[in-house]
């Protein structure tokens, strides 16, 4: 047996009437319907309750998303680092008589550089992507 229904006349302003209408005519319900499924919701002791739960499941995938950030943004440091280290360590110093060469080549270089960065940048593969592929951790590591 259901409840007697008692007639309400509310005033809402037109942005929120508006607003009804639209979500009633998009789920293909009654805006009475909507209107009653809203309350219920704000009016439910647990209601509460449900919003934490979905804001901790919020926060726990927000802190996914940002463990996966601070992994990449590592990755990049210390690649950036072993680069510099590698290329300091085994590059010699270049007498004067060859330095427009070297930086003319250098130029060039770079411009190749630039153009695969931004097409790996566009289409991959990513770095983070072949070091998880390619590298296994040694026993020592592990």
């Amino acid at each position: 047996m259901t409840s007697p229904r008692i007639k309400y006349t509310i005033r809402l302003p037109a942005d929120l009437t508006r607003r009804l209408a639209d979500h009633a005519r998009a789920r293909r319900a009654s805006q009475t319907a909507v209107v009653e499924a809203a309350l219920e919701s704000f009016l439910s002791p647990d209601g509460a309750e449900r919003l934490e739960a979905a804001l901790a499941r919020r926060l726990d995938h927000l802190s996914r998303q940002l463990d996966r950030a601070a992994w990449n943004l590592d990755l990049s440091n210390e690649t950036l680092a072993l680069f510099i280290r590698f290329w300091l360590t085994n590059t010699a110093p270049l007498p004067d008589t060859a330095m427009k060469a070297t930086q003319a080549m250098g130029k060039e270089r770079w411009e190749r550089f630039i153009n695969s960065l931004t097409k790996r940048m566009e289409v991959g593969p990513r770095l983070r992507r072949e070091v998880g592929f390619d590298v296994q951790p040694s026993a020592s590591e592990g």
